[in-house]
């Protein structure tokens, strides 16, 4: 297919109609003069976004999945039914502000060996999203990954987000650049086969900027961008959180077998269990401290979370490894 338009926003779809409703509000409203065309993929989750799309934003190319093909699938999909030089790969519960994709997409055109480019993400209330870029995961990045330690450290050269830290935004080369908002040429994305479907959730991101590297592409970053993200935030539901935190880490365990060998892969996990422990051990003394008092619902949280972390490290969250 030959491509006639400048860029192509690829939007994937699931349970998100409201989101995606003020999504291409935001886009519609800022996005001018460049040529580029919209395309939304449901991923199976018929939530009413064809009814909305088709009353009110009937220039969005819209594509029905049957069934779920998955963040990477469903991008593919998305991929195959656009016809853009540079392709946007955007969340539904995004909202661009002011000329952000324009500045990217310049970004892209005048900087020669860039392949991928990312922007500042900001959460709801208008702080930074520390996750919009970020270091390929290595055992000791992982076992250090903590809030308190970013928050306290952020420019340490082993999180990979010094950029965040710079007040002019200027434009920086990183490693990792999340996929919620990811810009891309699209003959690189073609020539990797797109994301990668080996995972079922995360790290897609992680491995297409890794593969882009592989080929002598570099991932940059402008401050000068800036798109709210309002995913940004960990959910209020246990049950949500300890089922992103394991499919997380299974996902990593394959990205660091794919990249890095089995034994080192296998050293991540056991280094994980380990700081699991400790972290739940810690925990757990706080939450009997503090019974009764107003946090013990988020400790109660953490500690169930590391727990299930670390039952996942020795092999007692058996459904984690189907889903790889």
């Amino acid at each position: 297919m030959t491509p006639q338009v400048e860029l192509s926003i690829i939007i994937v779809n699931w349970r998100s109609a409201a989101f995606l409703r003020k999504c291409l509000a935001t886009i519609y409203e800022t996005t001018h003069a460049i040529d580029f065309e919209t395309v939304v993929v449901d991923n199976a989750s018929f939530d009413g976004a064809a009814e909305m799309l088709a009353a009110e934003f009937p220039q969005v190319r819209f594509v029905q999945s049957e069934k779920n093909l998955g963040f990477a699938g469903a991008n593919n999909l998305g991929f195959r039914n656009s016809v853009g030089e540079n392709l946007l790969l955007l969340n539904p519960d995004t909202e661009i502000i002011g000329s952000a994709i324009p500045a990217m997409l310049s970004l892209l055109r005048f900087t020669p060996d860039a392949g991928i480019i990312g922007c500042k993400l900001l959460n709801s209330d208008g702080t930074i999203q520390t996750s919009c870029v970020q270091r390929f995961p290595s055992i000791l990045n992982q076992a250090l990954d903590a809030d308190y330690l970013r928050l306290k450290f952020p420019a340490l050269a082993i999180w990979g987000t010094q950029a965040l830290s710079d007040p002019t935004g200027a434009t920086a080369r990183v490693e990792v650049i999340s996929g919620a908002c990811l810009m891309i040429r699209r003959h690189i994305y073609d020539k990797l086969g797109g994301l990668s479907s080996d995972y079922f959730m995360y790290a897609e991101d992680v491995d297409l900027c890794y593969r882009a590297k592989q080929l002598g592409w570099n991932s940059y970053y402008t401050g000068q961008a800036e798109v709210i993200h309002h995913g940004g935030r960990s959910s209020d539901s246990a049950a949500q959180n300890n089922f992103a935190a394991i499919v997380m880490r299974e996902s990593l365990v394959k990205f660091m077998k794919n990249t890095r060998g089995r034994f080192y892969a296998y050293g991540y996990k056991l280094t994980t269990g380990v700081v699991a422990l400790c972290r739940w051990s810690m925990l757990s003394g706080a939450w009997v401290l503090t019974l009764g008092r107003r946090d013990t619902k988020s400790l109660s949280m953490s500690r169930a979370k590391w727990g299930k972390v670390f039952r996942w490290s020795i092999g007692l969250e058996g459904w984690a490894k189907k889903l790889a």
